[in-house]
């Protein structure tokens, strides 16, 4: 029996064990990912919806149905409306930076001969870092007398800023760090996009007259690079909307909730003031926002990005 009689022998066994296998199977093998999701984010995500329409508070077993007036005292709440500005302020800052930053050094490390995992291993290292205690270093270079950043400033006969403690400099300070912490995840994501575009679309670009770097980067590198462009601008925006540690390490949301962002705010209320009815609602207002941003991204976006 020859190779190729095997395999078609082996092919139309698997034909027919198809055809005997039962309709109810497949959904059976989908069963335990259906049930993974429906316990670890459905079933969270409806008791979380639905504490939001009670009062209840941590360690209290009563409580009762208020309705919608969680989510009516939170839009009252000057507390509120000043985190989701601050929120929203930092997202204008942190996503175009991220992203100009990322795309750069991925550029710059894909066009580099030698030593391209040299850099890749060192810009995604403060992604695998611990920002609670790279916290501690940053609090030390910030220092507004004793920090590295001080001592620059000195040097270059400036005054030293207070980054963490000055209202007009603090939300960018935390923006900027956590960006640090992040942008080597998005250059990768960046480097793998930038090595699927085949080489002779370059080549037919040369051809066509596009000489320099830069008529090549807007004739093919930009293009080709639209679904991976998508999807870190997408991840981003999620990203830096799940901003937490930098500022509950650093700032408290201080100075004067200068640096209040939503979620800090949804954890004080959950587990410092115990008012978990509202920190639900915070929570749902948090994803209903995340939902419409990340729908619209894609719907507003996705017409631009050509799939190959």
């Amino acid at each position: 029996m020859t190779a190729t009689a095997t395999i078609a022998g082996a092919a139309n066994i698997r034909a027919a064990a198809a055809k005997r296998e039962p309709l109810i199977a497949k959904p059976l093998y989908l069963a335990p990912a259906f049930f993974v999701l429906f316990v670890f984010f459905l079933l969270p995500a409806i008791a979380t919806i639905a504490i939001s329409f009670t009062d209840w508070q941590l360690g209290r077993a009563d409580f009762s149905f208020v309705g919608a007036e969680n989510y009516r005292a939170l839009m009252a709440s000057d507390d509120f409306q000043i985190s989701l500005v601050n929120t929203l302020w930092l997202n204008l800052f942190v996503v175009p930076l991220s992203f100009a930053i990322s795309l750069a050094l991925a550029l710059a490390i894909v066009s580099v001969s030698r030593g391209r995992a040299f850099w890749q291993t060192v810009y995604f290292i403060p992604v695998t870092s611990n920002l609670v205690a790279m916290a501690v270093v940053w609090d030390y270079l910030l220092h507004p007398e004793l920090g590295f950043a001080a001592q620059l400033w000195l040097s270059l006969g400036l005054t030293p800023v207070n980054w963490l403690n000055d209202r007009d400099f603090v939300l960018y300070t935390v923006g900027f760090i956590s960006s640090w912490q992040l942008i080597g995840y998005y250059t990768v994501l960046f480097i793998a996009g930038l090595s699927n575009i085949p080489s002779t679309l370059y080549e037919a670009a040369r051809i066509d007259g596009a000489s320099s770097p830069w008529d090549r980067f807007w004739q093919v590198t930009w293009p080709m690079l639209g679904p991976t462009s998508l999807f870190v601008l997408v991840i981003t925006v999620i990203k830096s909307f799940q901003m937490f540690d930098v500022v509950k390490v650093l700032t408290e949301g201080g100075p004067d909730k200068a640096s209040e962002i939503i979620l800090h705010t949804l954890f004080q209320e959950g587990f410092i003031f115990f008012r978990m009815g509202v920190a639900a609602a915070i929570a749902t207002i948090f994803f209903a926002v995340m939902l419409f941003l990340t729908l619209y991204q894609m719907r507003l976006f996705e017409r631009f990005v050509h799939y190959r």
